[in-house]
């Protein structure tokens, strides 16, 4: 696929972040971007939404069992390990310095990722049902506007 073709709802300019909206990790995460992405780079899309379940079937993925934080770029898609250093790198001090973790081998990087992801739920937890967003943030999430 390249780089032109987009999920259905997204530009090739977007920057679209999708996450597990009933995990506690991944929702913390999304709250960690709503703070400190200042410029607003990116959107946010939980993998439960209408519009999170369409990115999924368009790049293939399953729609009913996540594991991974996903990042759409454009036409690209980044996961797991990669998908995080490149959304650190592109917000402010001091976060993109979280980027240089790059350079341990991305095998090691995603080792570590799965086990945190395959337990997400024990370590941290699970609302049942995904939270809603602050009104004054409705804007950053794809599925609200």
């Amino acid at each position: 696929m390249s780089d032109s073709q987009c999920a259905p709802g997204i530009n090739p300019q977007d920057r679209v972040i999708l996450f597990d909206g009933v995990c506690k990790l991944c929702t913390a995460w999304s709250r960690f971007l709503i703070r400190y992405d200042k410029h607003d780079k990116f959107r946010l899309a939980t993998v439960q939404s209408p519009q999170g379940q369409a990115i999924l079937r368009w790049y293939g993925l399953p729609a009913d069992h996540f594991e991974t934080l996903l990042l759409v770029e454009g036409g690209r898609l980044y996961c797991k390990s990669a998908a995080i250093i490149r959304v650190l790198h592109q917000l402010p001090l001091p976060w993109p310095l979280f980027a240089l973790s790059w350079m341990v081998p991305r095998p090691l990087r995603d080792w570590l990722y799965d086990r945190i992801a395959r337990n997400r739920y024990r370590l941290f937890g699970r609302y049942e049902h995904c939270p809603l967003p602050d009104t004054k943030h409705q804007g950053k999430f794809l599925d609200n506007n």
